[in-house]
C-alpha cells in the first residue's frame, strides 16, 4: 500500500475512534452521527438524497436509519402535499443529539488542526477537496 493511502485510511480511523470515544455515552452507532449532524441542518430530505450526501450505501443507510427509528431519534413522515414519498425528520432527542454530535465533530476538529497554521489547513482542505473529487468522478465512470 502507498504511503498516502496508508495516511489517508490511519487519520479516518483515528478521527472516528475520537469522535467515537466521544459520544461513547451515547450509544450511537459509527454510521450514525454523520447521519444526524447532516439531518440537523437538511430535516425534510428523502433517503436517497441522504445517502449520497453522507456517503453511504441505500442499503446500509435503510438499516441505520430503522435503528435510529427504534432509539428515537428519527422519524419518517410524509411531505407536506405528497403523500409518495416519505421523508426523514429528527424528533427532540435526535435534535439534541444532533448537537451534541455537531459539537463533538468540532472538538475533534481542534484537536486534529492543533498547531498546523491557518494556511496549511486552507492547503489541506483544498487537497482533500480535490482528492475527493477525483475520487467521485472515478466512481461515476464505473
Amino acid at each position: 500500500m502507498h504511503d498516502a493511502s496508508q495516511q489517508m485510511m490511519a487519520m479516518q480511523s483515528m478521527l472516528m475512534r475520537r469522535l467515537m470515544q466521544g459520544l461513547a455515552d451515547t450509544e450511537l452507532s459509527a454510521g450514525q452521527p454523520k447521519v444526524l449532524a447532516y439531518l440537523r441542518s437538511h430535516e425534510g430530505k428523502p433517503q436517497k438524497e441522504i445517502a449520497a450526501a453522507c456517503m453511504i450505501e441505500p442499503g446500509s443507510l435503510t438499516v441505520l436509519l430503522a435503528r435510529m427509528e427504534k432509539q428515537d431519534l428519527i422519524e419518517r413522515r410524509f411531505r407536506e402535499g405528497d403523500r409518495r414519498a416519505r421523508c426523514i425528520y429528527l424528533t427532540d432527542r435526535g435534535r439534541t443529539l444532533a448537537a451534541r454530535v455537531i459539537d463533538e465533530f468540532y472538538a475533534v476538529e481542534q484537536l486534529a488542526f492543533s498547531g498546523i497554521s491557518e494556511e496549511e489547513r486552507a492547503l489541506f482542505l483544498r487537497v482533500c477537496g480535490e482528492i475527493l473529487e477525483n475520487l467521485r468522478s472515478e466512481d461515476a465512470d464505473g
